[in-house]
């Protein structure tokens, strides 16, 4: 497929609201951080996870050439904030798994769209991951509270969270909003706190308080869709 029919399959079928909020919320992230003159790296990371959670959202492929370059952004802001499980999260799990993203997508994306089709999890399937992801984060807590993090617990719960969702999301279910829920607002109590104790991150505040928003928004509009592809089954 040629780039320029690519880049105007992946901006269609997005709604009005969309099309006027998405692109305000991106402008409103780069005038506040200048205004405050905010790091140009958290920035950077902020406008490119935007992205990705927007694409991601809309079910368009295209997310995860974008989310290469917000991991390379948030590993560093990460590292400069000693938040270790971020870190390793960000570059020896997210880094490989956008590639794999872009590969498994590539197989199950409608013809007429370029949207992935979406599905969800069994019931077994939801108790298995939902079990792991509890106990592991309660594991990770305390190894990280060993080795003097800041944070431990939150940064646990939303490292362990966030392997899981990308797991979800690669596979294309629905659950992975539930966690990235719990990511977002988590990752956005943990920034505040970062803030408060003099982090140059309003960026990345303003960043994980629309991931929030947009995990609602977005398990919203897969709800309708798999109850519509439902409907239409019938």
């Amino acid at each position: 497929m040629k780039i320029k029919n690519f880049l105007l399959r992946e901006i269609k079928g997005f709604n009005i609201f969309e099309k006027i909020f998405f692109p305000l919320e991106i402008i409103l992230i780069i005038t506040i951080s200048f205004i405050i003159n905010d790091s140009k790296i958290a920035l950077i990371s902020a406008i490119c996870g935007i992205s990705y959670t927007i694409l991601a959202g809309k079910g368009k492929i295209s997310c995860y050439f974008i989310g290469i370059l917000g991991t390379f952004c948030y590993c560093y802001i990460s590292y400069k904030n000693g938040f270790w499980g971020n870190l390793a999260l960000y570059g020896l799990y997210f880094f490989p798994m956008q590639i794999i993203g872009i590969f498994k997508w590539s197989k199950k994306l409608k013809k007429k769209t370029g949207e992935i089709i979406k599905t969800k999890l069994s019931n077994k399937e939801r108790i298995i991951y939902f079990s792991l992801v509890s106990l592991l984060s309660l594991i990770f807590g305390y190894f990280l509270s060993q080795k003097g993090g800041n944070s431990p617990y939150i940064d646990s719960i939303t490292t362990i969270f966030s392997i899981f969702a990308q797991i979800l999301t690669v596979k294309r279910c629905i659950e992975q909003w539930y966690l990235w829920f719990f990511v977002n607002l988590l990752s956005l109590i943990m920034w505040i706190i970062a803030y408060t104790n003099n982090s140059n991150c309003l960026a990345t505040i303003i960043m994980w308080g629309t991931y929030l928003f947009l995990s609602i928004y977005f398990l919203k509009q897969w709800k309708k869709e798999l109850i519509s592809n439902k409907d239409n089954n019938i």
